[in-house]
């Protein structure tokens, strides 16, 4: 809500982009050594269509709870530095879509695909993370393989992810 107060607040910011540098050691917080601190435009709205789909997504009933909480889940082929931009946004686009808490299942045929993908994203600097993103990771060297056939019976879905999982796993 636009008021007085709420734009003094931020505003101030603007008319002294430095008053950052200055303010956050008070509170704890360590600033980095900068060069410039400038201003940019505050509209976030996309010029261009821009689209954006995560592969599957699903929202999951908690029984004692109303809502619940979102799950996307996303095949990776190969270590992709591009998807960890994708992937922090689809989890802070779906938690301000649905506002429920959102997870991120990323599903894999590799084991250095599956490594990769477990690794923690983490968005900020040195000295302060913003966010961070942990996903669930399902692939080769995570999951155990199914070679029984009285164990794949009794979970047929279970087995057929396995297979498709480890398919291409020589071990």
């Amino acid at each position: 809500m636009v008021s007085s107060p709420h734009e003094a607040l931020h505003r101030i910011f603007r008319m002294d982009p430095g008053l950052f540098a200055r303010l956050l050691p008070r509170a704890g917080i360590g600033f980095p050594e900068h060069t410039a601190i400038e201003p940019l435009d505050t509209d976030l709205t996309e010029i261009r269509p821009l689209e954006r789909r995560v592969d599957s997504v699903f929202r999951v009933r908690v029984p004692g709870e109303e809502s619940g909480f979102v799950l996307a889940v996303e095949s990776q082929g190969k270590p992709d530095p591009d998807k960890h931009n994708s992937w922090t946004y689809y989890l802070a686009h779906m938690y301000a879509k649905y506002r429920l808490p959102p997870f991120l299942l990323v599903v894999c045929k590799d084991k250095a695909t599956a490594a990769w993908a477990s690794e923690p994203i983490r968005v900020g600097r040195a000295f302060h993370t913003s966010m961070v993103v942990f996903p669930l990771v399902l692939g080769p060297g995570i999951l155990p393989v199914i070679t029984e056939p009285d164990e794949a019976a009794r979970d047929l879905g279970v087995a057929v992810f396995s297979a498709l999982a480890y398919a291409s796993d020589r071990d």
